[in-house]
């Protein structure tokens, strides 16, 4: 049996890059997997490995002072959720275009455990928004969540018109695992919203504390898994494959490397296709085996 762990933390780190060559090689030494964002505004990362290389792992993190405590995340998987080691140094440890406008360690919206969100989710003057992309809320989203026409999450502040209407609402917002929102629910306060709240922990920390209830579909996360079941309480299915209509929650990226369309795909088309989007896809001399857990590595 194996975990993989999903955390972040906003600190001042003035020696970013180096550190970031100095965790690599502590990873890779442990023979931990996953990938790691380091900047100078904190890290972001997902790493897997056995209990005890975990174990290792948050304690060599939290020895730093400016990166305890962490609010770790921790599935029990049956095997690593990935297949390489990877840290880099980057100017931001989420991709927002906001570094310069606003600070998550200043001023963010006010955190909601799981089962305060759950809560307040439904009273009459709150609006819950989802600030991840497309391809992940699409998969799944909270029950009457308003989403956005996204590709990526630095198109946030792009979508600031469509937002002017909520001012005076209790804005909830969610992502993964809380990262995206630290900055969104910043940006939102600084534009003058009013009441501003995020999920503590994100929708993985939403599932293992309130059973996941009224999150409709699946959770996309950024390993080999590629989604993972959220709901305990009220399940449902909200996606079915782009081949053929059938009802699945089984998302995949495209076995063609010059595709990698993510996309929902059942089994059966998964078989037949041999994990392609499309016939077309299928004819392309650098297609990849056929993995049936519909994800490739780049």
């Amino acid at each position: 049996m194996y975990q993989t762990l999903l955390y972040y933390k906003y600190a001042c780190l003035d020696d970013a890059e180096e550190m970031a060559t100095k965790h690599l090689k502590f990873c890779q030494d442990l023979g931990l997997v996953g990938r790691i964002i380091i900047a100078n505004e904190g890290l972001n990362g997902t790493v897997s490995g056995t209990a005890e290389q975990c174990r290792a792992y948050m304690d060599y993190v939290e020895s730093d002072p400016r990166l305890s405590p962490i609010h770790w995340k921790i599935d029990e998987v049956s095997e690593p959720s990935f297949a390489k080691m990877h840290c880099r140094y980057k100017p931001e440890i989420v991709h927002s275009g906001l570094m310069d406008s606003v600070n998550p360690l200043e001023k963010t919206g006010v955190h909601l455990e799981p089962e305060q969100f759950k809560k307040m989710k439904d009273e009459e003057d709150a609006v819950i928004l989802d600030v991840r992309s497309n391809y992940e809320h699409q998969l799944g989203h909270f029950k009457n969540a308003l989403t956005l026409d996204i590709d990526n999450f630095r198109e946030f502040p792009e979508k600031l018109k469509e937002l002017e209407h909520l001012k005076n609402k209790k804005v909830l917002t969610y992502c993964t695992g809380g990262i995206k929102c630290e900055k969104a629910s910043a940006f939102l306060l600084k534009q003058g919203f009013k009441e501003v709240y995020q999920l503590h922990g994100g929708i993985i920390n939403y599932g293992k504390e309130a059973g996941g209830e009224d999150f409709e579909g699946e959770c996309y996360v950024f390993d080999n898994r590629v989604h993972v079941p959220v709901n305990s309480v009220n399940p449902t299915v909200i996606t079915a494959c782009a081949n053929c209509g059938f009802e699945t929650n089984r998302m995949v990226n495209c076995a063609n490397p010059h595709c990698n369309e993510h996309f929902v795909q059942c089994e059966n088309c998964g078989v037949e296709l041999q994990g392609n989007c499309s016939k077309q896809c299928s004819m392309d001399a650098f297609v990849r085996d056929y993995n049936e857990k519909g994800y490739y590595q780049k």
